[in-house]
């Protein structure tokens, strides 16, 4: 806040409370000689990261709408960005030269990635949210490819990785510890969850695939040999969807993270040992709660997006939410709200001269 509005940049404010959730999150080994890598309640500190990349990503999406800008509704903002944008990089010129449709169909893959996809943060299947995590990091590196953010991107790919679980990490590093459990899920006929777990997969991506089609008119012109797109929705049918599932996100946000305790605590429930029992017990009440908090103060500047739905909030969480946020532990997040550069950017020039004749 120092430099005000000059200095003030949304990924500032994504790193303070990227760093607020890591003091919950890094392991508190206050007794050394029993200490492990793994913690009961690792699981619920770890959520509140999911649900911080999730706020960024759906909100970053919804802005670009809600905003009006004409580049984002006409889907040729990407037109502009790449030369207008502050520090492009060598790739932005070549990105640049990209025909006109594949620049729409781009922002229709943006805004796909930025508000569909990060609804599957919370799926209860595993390769839903793998799925979701290689979305979000492909957003992300192209964005490193062409342009200049700092520490932005690589930040949002670290969120992501809240998405992945140790199963994955361990094929990542040659370590997997379920390859018996691999090699049996291979067995025939597969079992009822497997199937029903495939099919609500399957429904996933071709409900996504579906609603693509639909919201943005995707047709193949085989004449031209192109891609169509165009928004197929107003603004008022927009913001009467964002409102309608404002609210319901926050439910499902609250089932997601309920899970997440009820699961921690019969973790410590297995623990082996009274004494233990109990510490583990103990830690899994004070992150809990700690967590819950959190939750429950991120959920005003979320609910932003939608006005009407920030002041359905109780009361108690405005108050709540005002007595921290001076901290800036939880933030709202909109980037790319308007494209910049269109018509032209304008510049400062500063020139100078010694003999008021040749000007530098």
């Amino acid at each position: 806040q120092v430099g005000q509005v000059f200095l003030y940049f949304q990924w500032d404010s994504l790193l303070l409370e990227a760093g607020f959730l890591a003091v919950l999150v890094a392991p508190l080994r206050l007794l050394k000689w029993r200490s492990t890598a793994w913690r009961a309640h690792d699981g619920v500190t770890f959520w509140l990261v999911r649900w911080l990349l999730f706020r960024l990503m759906f909100a970053s999406g919804v802005v670009k709408l809600t905003s009006r800008c004409p580049t984002w509704w006409g889907l040729t903002a990407l037109t502009y960005h790449y030369e207008t944008q502050c520090i492009p990089t060598p790739g932005a010129w070549f990105a640049h030269q990209l025909p006109v449709w594949f620049q729409k169909f781009s922002v229709v893959a943006t805004y796909v990635i930025e508000i569909a996809v990060p609804l599957l943060f919370f799926a209860p299947i595993r390769r839903l949210r793998l799925f979701a995590f290689y979305s979000q990091v492909l957003l992300q590196v192209l964005i490193i490819l062409t342009g200049n953010y700092n520490f932005f991107n690589m930040l949002t790919i670290v969120l992501a990785f809240s998405l992945l679980d140790e199963e994955h990490m361990g094929r990542w590093l040659g370590r997997s510890k379920r390859k018996q459990a691999s090699s049996e899920s291979l067995a025939w006929p597969p079992s009822l969850w497997a199937v029903l777990s495939t099919l609500l997969e399957l429904s996933a991506y071709g409900l996504l695939l579906y609603w693509s089609i639909q919201c943005f008119g995707l047709e193949i012109s085989w004449e031209k040999r192109l891609l169509d797109s165009k928004v197929a929705f107003t603004y008022h049918e927009f913001t009467t969807w964002l409102r309608a599932v404002t609210l319901p996100l926050v439910g499902l946000g609250f089932l997601s993270l309920s899970w997440e305790i009820l699961s921690a605590m019969y973790r410590c429930a297995c623990v082996r040992g009274c004494f233990w029992k109990l510490w583990a017990a103990l830690q899994w009440a004070v992150f809990a709660t700690a967590t819950m908090g959190m939750f429950a103060i991120s959920l005003v500047p979320f609910t932003y997006i939608d006005y009407e739905s920030n002041g359905k909030l109780w009361p108690g969480i405005h108050q709540m939410f005002n007595a921290v946020e001076r901290f800036q532990v939880v933030n709202s997040y909109g980037l790319f709200r308007r494209m910049t550069g269109v018509g032209g950017r304008p510049e400062v020039v500063l020139e100078g001269s010694y003999d008021k004749q040749t000007w530098t």
